[in-house]
């Protein structure tokens, strides 16, 4: 299922395009930032992502080849609508997802965790992810670090 449009959608697309970061090289210290939050929280996957119009483009990854996915399947579409974390346990029991081709396909998400990132004006334009291929929940102390 597709996330609605966060409101205020052009002025977080105009906060998200004023960073200049969309397309650009790996920044070490957020490849540890999500190293770390992948090893706390015992998952394959991690992952700084950035929301823009049609896409999320994966800033810093760790258990993904790919760099980009489409907004309309992205489980960060649904994370920068909330203003605290997104956690899915089992996405094959969750309306939005069970159908979602990244369900479904590579890479088979079952479990989901995401905090945006919101800028200091409070536009949510992105998120840090940790990411399961089986269903699952974090403890207290894993959802505190993420």
């Amino acid at each position: 299922m597709e996330a609605p449009l966060p409101s205020r959608e052009a002025e977080r697309l105009s906060a998200l395009y004023w960073y200049e970061v969309l397309d650009t090289p790996p920044v070490k210290e957020l490849d540890d930032l999500v190293h770390l939050a992948a090893f706390v929280c015992q998952a394959p996957i991690g992952v700084i992502s950035l929301v823009d119009s049609d896409r999320q483009w994966f800033k810093s990854k760790v258990g993904l080849t790919v760099t980009q996915t489409d907004r309309v399947i992205a489980f960060c579409s649904h994370t920068i609508l909330e203003s605290d974390l997104l956690v899915v346990p089992d996405a094959l029991n969750d309306p939005r997802f069970a159908h979602n081709p990244l369900v479904t396909s590579d890479p088979h998400v079952r479990f989901y965790c995401g905090s945006p990132l919101t800028t200091p004006d409070g536009y949510r334009i992105g998120t840090l992810s940790v990411i399961d291929h089986v269903p699952r929940e974090l403890s207290h102390e894993q959802l505190e670090t993420v």
